[in-house]
């Protein structure tokens, strides 16, 4: 029986060459593989036919979006998940995705290896070997560009003398990686980390200090998940695509950041995420009403290291799934509605209210009608500072 390699697929110059040259050099068929997770661009279908048309035996696409939205977008919301508590993993979140479906294709195709089209400087690689590794440690894995040195000028070179159905002129300064979560762009001018992104660079939002109207709005969650907008019902897909319109014409979302990658080097990324950074910071101070103080302060924690493992590829890991567990229960009284304000580039809360909320008017307040016993603050803070007093009167005793 032929060997056969499942490629991921974008339909781009790139992966397209990598279809012949993969059956060239192994001997085997290739089956390609094309997710949608938001990107836009062409439908599915065009890019089946170009996989085919390129030399694939067989040619998978999936509409993955409401997949994308409630299984792996949902989870990084509702953990606020910010990287270096600014980026909202965008690019990492689809690759476990893009991993399961490239396993599941091997499994139905008889494939015994996947190939990526990743270079050997970036987190993607990781994130899909590892991907790999996890759900189907039997699998090889290839890449081209980074395993066999191909270059960008050997694919169009492949491209033009096999006469593939590609245009291999279309050149972009950027490389870019978008799907419905956010936008990620990087190299070009970009690179000399002191050069401003001018605003071609910019997709997903409007340029913020354009002078327009702000727009105020309403999110209704129900146990962490956004369920309307303006007492409207969405799905979650529905409620990150509205947000990225809403927030994106605002100019909300924009990212300009020098990162730490986990290949040891530093990277200058510029990213777009309106809808992701507005239903975080809504989510955010909906938590700060509905969670206990102790729970809060934990969470942020687990918040930290749960974004870390997800930028690091370790989305299938043991530590990952505990910690999905314990961001699943902070979720159960997280429902109420958030007021918020889009404009400027920002996103502002205005307005919170929750049946579940933890705020207390009566104790909160300093006119009539408070309720806080103040004559047990007194000893309180002789307790509390305790401590802090004995260890005060030592360090005196031992400075004599």
């Amino acid at each position: 029986m032929t060997e056969r390699v499942v490629l991921a697929y974008s339909g781009g110059l790139d992966t397209s060459v990598a279809i012949g040259w993969i059956a060239q050099e192994t001997g085997a068929e290739v089956v390609a593989v094309a997710v949608d997770v938001g990107q836009g661009g062409e439908d599915l279908e065009t890019i089946r036919q170009r996989a085919l048309a390129c030399g694939a035996v067989e040619a998978v696409v999936a509409d993955a979006r409401d997949e994308f939205a409630e299984q792996y977008c949902l989870p990084a919301l509702q953990t606020n998940a910010l990287y270096m508590e600014r980026y909202p993993v965008v690019s990492a979140l689809s690759r476990p995705l893009i991993v399961k479906h490239l396993v599941q294709a091997a499994k139905m195709h008889g494939a015994d290896t996947v190939a990526h089209g990743c270079t050997g400087k970036g987190n993607d690689q990781v994130r899909f070997e590892v991907g790999i590794g996890a759900l189907a440690p039997d699998l090889k894995v290839i890449a081209p560009v980074r395993d066999y040195a191909w270059t960008r000028e050997k694919a169009i070179a492949w491209a033009e003398d096999r006469n593939l159905p590609i245009d291999v002129n279309k050149k972009s300064p950027y490389s870019i990686d978008q799907n419905v979560w956010g936008r990620a762009v990087e190299t070009g001018f970009l690179e000399d980390i002191w050069n401003a992104p001018i605003e071609d660079v910019y997709s997903y939002t409007q340029d913020p200090t354009e002078p327009r109207d702000p727009d105020e709005l309403v999110i209704t969650f129900d146990q962490g998940v956004p369920v309307a907008i303006d007492g409207e019902t969405v799905t979650v897909l529905q409620a990150i695509q509205e947000l990225n319109r809403r927030a994106g014409a605002q100019g909300v979302g924009r990212i300009d950041i020098v990162e730490d990658r986990l290949v040891g080097i530093k990277s200058r990324e510029v990213y777009e995420a309106p809808g992701a950074i507005a239903l975080i910071t809504a989510h955010q101070e909906l938590e700060n009403v509905t969670l206990e103080r102790d729970l809060a302060r934990f969470k942020r924690q687990v918040e930290q290291r749960w974004t870390e493992l997800v930028y690091d590829g370790l989305w299938f890991s043991p530590l990952k799934d505990a910690l999905d567990t314990f961001v699943a229960e902070t979720q159960r009284h997280v429902s109420g509605e958030i007021r918020l304000v889009l404009h400027g580039g920002r996103a502002v809360v205005t307005g919170r209210r929750s049946e579940q909320s933890l705020y207390d008017f009566n104790l909160a307040t300093y006119d009539e009608g408070d309720s806080f016993d103040q004559s047990l603050a007194k000893g309180f803070v002789q307790l509390w500072g305790l401590p802090s007093k004995i260890a005060a009167k030592r360090d005196l005793r031992g400075a004599k």
